[in-house]
């Protein structure tokens, strides 16, 4: 039996134990408990990142030195900082780690609603709904059946403003945190990781970019990344406090 097989089953009989709570939304149900789930097996990484974040806090007063004798060779600067990174065994990109583990779990649920067959039989999870929309549709689907104000374009509204109220949240926490601590961030100039500055630069916006995703996703993998980005707004605002 194949791995997607397994999954696929694994949600079809979540969603019977939540069916008499959720009735005809059991398996959406399912997919939010299921991110859950993941969520809190990476949580001890998310803790990780954030004892990692506070480490690289503490080095500011080295770094700042470091910034001053190798003020004339951006180089220099750079190689020493990572040195001291290593020295103190500090990694500049522990905090990425938690969000790479989820890819899985993501491309399982994007795999499964995409497929219109699972092992060789028909899939069951395509007949499952969020309210009025289809788990296996898209946004564009919504749209082409009623209008974005349509019964299925109103669940992708919904979805729309969560993640644009968990987006401005996160970019405004995002923002302050870079301001205030921008040496924990790698923000400031000459002492990132080759590659750092780009990614600081984009990352107070990177909760904007789930709306494109949850737009052109099916339904399903559309719910994980909602699921998890909401609880990643939580988790940082309690772990990065």
């Amino acid at each position: 039996m194949s791995v997607f097989s397994l999954f696929a089953r694994l949600v079809e009989h979540l969603a019977d134990l939540l069916q008499p709570l959720f009735h005809a939304s059991a398996a959406a149900a399912a997919i939010i408990l299921f991110t859950a789930l993941v969520r809190l097996l990476v949580h001890p990484l998310s803790r990780a990142a954030a004892r990692g974040q506070r480490a690289r806090a503490a080095l500011q007063p080295k770094i700042a030195e470091l910034r001053k004798k190798h003020a004339k060779d951006p180089q220099r600067l750079q190689k020493a900082v990572m040195e001291l990174h290593a020295e103190e065994k500090v990694s500049p990109l522990s905090g990425l780690l938690p969000g790479l583990l989820q890819l899985p779990a993501f491309f399982l649920l994007y795999h499964l609603f995409s497929s219109s067959t699972i092992g060789g039989e028909a899939n069951g999870l395509l007949s499952h709904r969020l309210l009025s929309a289809p788990l296996g549709g898209k946004w564009a689907d919504a749209l082409g059946a009623g209008g974005p104000f349509g019964p299925a374009g109103l669940v992708y509204l919904g979805l729309f403003v969560l993640v644009a109220a968990v987006a401005a949240f996160n970019y405004r926490r995002t923002k302050r945190m870079m301001a205030n601590n921008p040496v924990a961030v790698g923000a400031g100039d000459g002492e990132q990781a080759p590659g750092l500055g780009a990614v600081n630069k984009v990352m107070p916006l990177l909760s904007f970019f789930t709306l494109v995703t949850v737009a052109v996703v099916p339904l399903a993998a559309a719910l994980y990344v909602v699921t998890s980005t909401t609880w990643s707004a939580v988790e940082r605002a309690a772990l990065y406090q």
